[in-house]
């Protein structure tokens, strides 16, 4: 068997994530709720799959990720667990279990890995959570980090712009980026900040940086899946590509299946006992 053929099939851990940017090799991550959907993500080979705490939106229909609360995120966590057995898998810490109070961001974070097996955490900010993060850490649960547009501060930017254009926000956003680092977090997600800005904290990290609309020079990239299989159609932002029409595909099939009952043409005597 070829050394690709076995990286391929071997477990995704933290330590491979350092290996792949050690030499040079890009991260692919993507988002999945469901254990449907999570069983295709890990077949297909993705590296890390992000239980993400938009599934406020796609999931949902809420328009912000802060409604989102700790047990329908283990709930999400667990069904995607349940259909992976190759990609590491990370769940977001939703918002208000891990800000401000550091001994409830650990018993949040807990409760995620024993409730539903997943193997990380994300959890968004610099150093005004620093605490947070030493004290998930220092338990041994691996904690990616997530700065730029932080999308649980939401009301607080008031807008979901591109974020460290200005000097001094770059400067912080670089600062809280080697204070992660510095802090054990094993990656960080750089979401819609300039591509010069996320190269610079790339190149000048040891550890993993995965980009969102923050260009091509970072070491990896996700999305939510949703968005890229086209079957969310009211989210364009510049940086999305999509791969797929799934609402268009399903919309046919759909008007098709209707059609058919109607018609009484479904099912047929083929397909009757």
């Amino acid at each position: 068997m070829s050394t690709n053929t076995t990286d391929n099939l071997r477990k995704v851990t933290t330590r491979r994530l350092s290996e792949m940017k050690q030499r040079g090799e890009k991260i692919a991550m993507l988002t999945a709720y469901d254990y449907s959907m999570a069983r295709l993500v890990d077949e297909a080979g993705m590296d890390v799959i992000l239980v993400g705490d938009s599934a406020s939106n796609v999931m949902a229909g809420n328009a912000t990720t802060l409604p989102m609360t700790l047990d329908q995120m283990i709930y999400h966590a667990s069904s995607v667990m349940n259909g992976v057995s190759r990609a590491l898998v990370v769940v977001d810490m939703p918002f208000g279990t891990y800000q401000g109070n550091s001994k409830e961001a650990l018993a949040s974070a807990v409760r995620i890995m024993k409730e539903s097996r997943a193997e990380a955490v994300k959890i968004e900010g610099g150093s005004e959570i620093r605490e947070s993060v030493e004290r998930i850490i220092s338990a041994g649960i691996p904690v990616m980090g997530h700065l730029g547009l932080t999308p649980q501060s939401i009301n607080k930017f008031g807008t979901y712009a591109v974020r460290a254009k200005e000097e001094a926000e770059a400067q912080k956003l670089i600062d809280d980026a080697l204070l992660l680092q510095e802090l054990g977090c094993f990656a960080i997600v750089l979401e819609k900040i300039p591509a010069d800005l996320a190269r610079r904290v790339s190149q000048m990290l040891t550890i993993p940086v995965i980009g969102i609309g923050a260009g091509n020079g970072t070491d990896g990239q996700v999305l939510v899946i949703h968005d890229m299989l086209g079957i969310n159609k009211g989210f364009s932002p510049k940086f999305l590509r999509r791969y797929a029409d799934l609402a268009g595909i399903m919309d046919s099939a759909l008007r098709a299946y209707i059609a058919d009952v109607r018609s009484s043409d479904f099912p047929s005597p083929a397909e009757s006992y």
